[in-house]
């Protein structure tokens, strides 16, 4: 998909440089996962800052936060960082650098607790069934193989923040090769996500993260225009 509004930056605006220093980091750590030596990068590195179920014997506090910058190959890393620089410039200019940090952020963790509470709702319906009992080795196995990483949820917030700040700007999708109105792109994308999270309970796509993201990011959107720190 693309955007011809926002392939070249607008007049008098600034450089996108939390955006730039984001996709910088972000690519930073994907080749240090690819680079370092087994034991440091690689599957220890998603140990260290993948987010697990809190049940797992690998889940640490920070986890939420750190997730947001491993990837599971390049193509996840590039599709995330390319809508990342397509639809977050606009919204560093719209928001400020340091708001649009915070909710991209903010954005991103909130997915993961989405993603932790679904988590905890399989480990219920688990528990339900007597697992605990019969099974106690193999649902801690479930748990403990449980993890989460990737900017997509904090991604799904930017475009919902796209589809808030400008919704009758056209994207053009690739595929169908259409145009289609920013508000109703995010919508569709939206019940899509929650369709297919509700539908395919086994993908190891996290449909509820992306879907947490924009729920967080819509929150924390109109809280901020109530309170006057923002307009759209």
């Amino acid at each position: 998909m693309n955007n011809s509004n926002i392939f070249g930056p607008r007049a008098g605006s600034p450089r996108s440089s939390v955006v730039m220093n984001l996709i910088i980091l972000t690519v930073i750590v994907f080749v240090a996962q690819i680079a370092l030596p087994e034991g440091v990068g690689g599957e220890r590195m998603i140990d260290l800052f993948g987010l697990h179920f809190w049940k797992s014997t690998e889940f640490h506090l920070w986890q939420p936060l750190t997730y947001l910058f491993l990837h599971g190959g390049f193509d996840h890393l590039f599709f995330n960082m390319f809508a990342l620089w397509m639809f977050g410039r606009v919204l560093e200019y719209d928001m400020g650098s340091g708001r649009f940090l915070a909710y991209y952020l903010i954005c991103g963790v909130g997915a993961g607790l989405c993603n932790l509470a679904v988590n905890w709702v399989e480990y219920n319906h688990f528990l339900g069934l007597g697992y605990a009992e019969t099974m106690p080795a193999q649902l801690q196995a479930w748990a403990d193989n449980i993890v989460t990483i990737g900017a997509s949820g904090a991604v799904f917030g930017v475009l919902l923040a796209f589809g808030m700040f400008h919704p009758n700007d056209r994207i053009m999708l690739l595929i169908p090769p259409i145009p289609m109105k920013a508000k109703w792109f995010v919508v569709a994308y939206g019940v899509l996500e929650l369709f297919l999270g509700v539908t395919q309970k086994g993908s190891n796509i996290a449909h509820f993260a992306h879907v947490g993201g924009m729920l967080f990011g819509f929150i924390l959107l109109r809280i901020w225009k109530r309170t006057g720190k923002i307009y759209y």
